[in-house]
């Protein structure tokens, strides 16, 4: 990819503060000052790197997460979404490294043959200490070294996928749901994340992973879930037999309006086939990123009352929408770590020259008017994440939502 020239950079850096200036939804933001603080760097870089580094640093200035900018002949994704796999810092034999700690099965890191506990020491022949932020981008491959719990290393080769979508840069792991039995009586499900818009094929998933296990108690794993799109309803209408609030986002245009969450749209299904989308699309087309949440209303089942959820400093977005409304109604135990604290309603922008920005353009807010953004949800147990209890082959995480249902 060529490097623009200094009018293209000027034109893009116009054109991201242009869409800032009408677009963003977040905290109040003096776009003046943003363009005096940011415009030399934004302007005067000489390589793509730092050009994109300089528009990055400017969104940070937003204070806010969903934030980034990608051009479309290399879109980009987090290291943990691009390997569906999460990491914590560790003290090691090997001093401080990355710890791999949230693994998902069927992406990258799992194909890898890598293990919850495993120690990152190089990438592609170069050693890797934090704070070093992760380097995996789309479409690329890597060699890793990796120590293992009993003090083997082995090289991984991480195969990271391209992009799904043109201009949307989303890895989606083969196996979103599992599930399986920690003994009897108990199901335990884990969601990787919750793709696609209306996220038809997770909702089938999770009802097909219930029906299955019918277990009278129940634990729900969201930690390292990278979070996705409304097929998260599908979890929370597990959770009460009833018809509920979950809770509502707000664009800036209904912000402006004072409009309250009685007068939004309301979503309260997922539609099981193709066929079910026109009349939502057609209900939904001109209320934008407004609109209030309920649950499905799936009647009784034999795990209510006796669930947990399990979340982790990873788990962001629509996996918050779930944890903030199991704690909001009392719904579940949640057991882990607090959130991220990263729930937005974010969108896309062209800015020119090949240019993508994503931006919040709707704040989220828990059914009794909670913002979950910058602050997260705290676990009513918490259990944080072991290097030392992984390497012998323990989850304290686990244990606790055990002994929550039982």
């Amino acid at each position: 990819m060529l490097t623009l020239t200094e009018p293209q950079r000027r034109d893009v850096l116009e054109q991201v503060l242009g869409v800032i200036n009408k677009k963003f939804m977040g905290p109040s933001v003096n776009v003046a000052e943003l363009r005096a603080r940011h415009e030399i760097d934004v302007v005067k870089s000489d390589t793509v790197d730092t050009f994109e580094e300089a528009l990055t640093n400017l969104l940070k200035g937003l204070g806010t997460s969903h934030t980034g900018v990608f051009h479309e002949s290399r879109p980009r994704a987090a290291g943990r979404v691009a390997i569906a796999a999460t990491f914590a810092r560790a003290d090691t034999a090997d001093g401080p490294r990355w710890v791999f700690q949230d693994v998902h099965t069927g992406g990258a890191g799992a194909h890898a043959g890598i293990q919850k506990g495993d120690v990152l020491l190089e990438i592609d022949g170069r050693e890797f200490r934090p704070p070093a932020a992760m380097p995996f981008a789309l479409g690329q491959s890597y060699t890793c070294l990796i120590r293992h719990a009993d003090g083997s290393t082995q090289e991984a080769r991480l195969a990271v996928p391209g992009p799904k979508e043109k201009g949307r840069p989303v890895v989606v792991p083969e196996n979103v749901v599992t599930a399986s039995k920690p003994r009897d009586d108990i199901g335990l499900i884990r969601i990787a994340m919750f793709p696609g818009v209306l996220g038809m094929d997770v909702a089938r998933d999770i009802n097909a992973a219930v029906a299955a296990l019918q277990c009278s108690r129940l634990i729900v794993d969201l930690r390292g879930n990278t979070g996705g799109g409304i097929g998260c309803l599908r979890v929370m209408s597990h959770l009460c037999p009833d018809r509920r609030g979950v809770g509502y986002t707000l664009g800036r245009a209904a912000v402006e309006k004072g409009v309250g969450k009685e007068q939004l749209p309301q979503f309260d299904h997922i539609p099981s086939s193709k066929w079910g989308v026109i009349p939502l699309a057609l209900k939904f087309a001109s209320g934008g990123r407004s609109v209030a949440v309920f649950t499905e209303a799936l009647g009784g089942q034999r795990h209510h009352g006796h669930v947990a959820v399990l979340v982790n400093e990873h788990s962001a977005s629509a996996a918050e929408m779930v944890a903030g409304f199991a704690a909001e109604n009392r719904l579940a135990t949640i057991v882990g770590t607090k959130t991220a604290g990263r729930l937005v309603a974010t969108s896309a922008f062209k800015v020119g020259h090949g240019y993508r920005v994503a931006l919040p353009v709707a704040a989220y807010f828990t059914w009794q008017g909670r913002n979950l953004e910058g602050t997260g949800v705290m676990p009513d147990v918490e259990v944080p994440f072991s290097p030392e209890a992984a390497w012998r082959g323990i989850d304290p995480q686990i244990e606790r939502a055990l002994e929550a249902v039982s």
